[in-house]
């Protein structure tokens, strides 16, 4: 399919500890391909041509910074696990890429149960479970990702022209706590090399002040509303927020989200924090976010919370330690419509897809929920 005649479906800002992005791109439950491009806070003069994607196109692009895989896996079983592990973790993660894009990975061909089908945003989710930006930064592998039975999987960051990121090393496994630091920097071949494919920044926290979060939430709905989007008309708008944010950031944002009619919220990116168990083994000290197991209660928390002060109001993903089926459902009722993992699909590979949804359908069967739309927030109703 020729990739001009794609329908972008997403843009997402991200407010964080080490950087701020806006994206472009797109999700959904079917097949298709993606555009993304990434902004800074100012709206550029000159807007690059956006690739049409098919609404109902599962990819789901957005404009923060992911996680970088650098476990010591991906792979069909944990017996070829250690020979990642020997590997640096940069060149895993560009093998497992690589690995994805060529199709050398499983392909589930199973149906998703359908007790997991998630509508959200004029969308149909097969599943809520995502891969989380970071891993195929610049769209190499949507495709074989896809394949592998996530419910949609987010590219990028990208950035407008190619840039190298922070010097190597710059990503740490934490094995022990399932657990990695990266401080990538924002490595991306930019917006040209990615388009073609798909048819470090400081002082940012005075961004998440109200009256500047709702300056620059609205510069770019200005831009996103300026573009030619198709017969669907726009997509939706979506800031990723960090988790080591205060009680009165997190109401800003609640307050900036309900009065502009934000369409989302992502919680959480990576931590600057290092949550035991992380915080006692000698490679927390290495600079850079932690993500993976150790940041699933403090990101929960912040799903919570903003459940709570959006009134449910606004669709979350929850984003931040998920390892199995019951992490997810646990995001789940605690506000989240969709998730996103990272960590532990680098660590234990892509059988871990399927066992999550079969896990996530037996909670949802558990506890008496006919559909993912029934448990949203279930703990805080």
């Amino acid at each position: 399919m020729m990739q001009h005649a794609r329908q972008p479906s997403k843009i997402t800002l991200r407010l964080g500890d080490i950087g701020f992005f806006a994206k472009i791109g797109a999700f959904g439950g079917g097949g298709g391909g993606l555009g993304a491009v990434r902004y800074s806070s100012s709206v550029p003069k000159i807007r690059p041509k956006i690739p049409q994607l098919p609404k109902n196109g599962r990819i789901f692009t957005a404009a923060f910074l992911g996680i970088v895989i650098s476990g010591g896996a991906y792979a069909t079983t944990k017996l070829v696990n250690p020979f990642f592990a020997y590997l640096d973790a940069e060149t895993a993660h560009h093998l497992a890429v690589a690995a994805a894009a060529r199709g050398w990975v499983p392909r589930e061909k199973r149906p998703d149960p359908s007790i997991l089908g998630m509508d959200v945003w004029g969308r149909r989710f097969s599943n809520p479970i995502g891969l989380s930006a970071g891993f195929d930064k610049n769209a190499e592998a949507v495709e074989g990702l896809l394949g592998m039975g996530f419910g949609f999987v987010e590219i990028g960051s990208v950035t407008p022209a190619p840039q190298d990121g922070n010097p190597k090393p710059r990503i740490f496994r934490l094995r022990e706590e399932g657990a990695i630091i990266n401080r990538c920097g924002f490595n991306s071949e930019g917006i040209v090399a990615v388009a073609k494919r798909l048819g470090a920044q400081h002082g940012l926290r005075k961004l998440q002040g109200r009256k500047q979060l709702q300056d620059l939430v609205k510069k770019v709905q200005a831009a996103r509303d300026e573009m030619q989007w198709g017969e669907e008309g726009p997509p939706p708008l979506l800031v990723k927020i960090a988790p080591d944010l205060s009680k009165l950031d997190l109401e800003d944002i609640a307050a900036v989200a309900l009065t502009l009619r934000l369409d989302g919220l992502i919680i959480t990116n990576t931590t600057i924090a290092r949550p035991d168990p992380a915080s006692k083994n000698p490679v927390s000290e290495e600079t850079g976010g932690l993500s993976g197991k150790p940041l699933f209660n403090l990101s929960t928390n912040v799903l919570k919370d903003m459940y709570l002060l959006t009134r449910g109001k606004i669709p979350l993903i929850g984003c931040g330690g998920i390892s199995n089926g019951e992490d997810a459902y646990k995001k789940i009722r605690a506000g989240a419509s969709l998730v996103q993992l990272y960590t532990a699909f680098a660590y234990e590979g892509p059988a871990l897809i399927p066992k999550m949804k079969v896990e996530l359908a037996e909670c949802l069967e558990r506890d008496g929920f006919k559909s993912i739309a029934e448990a949203i927030g279930a703990d805080y109703r």
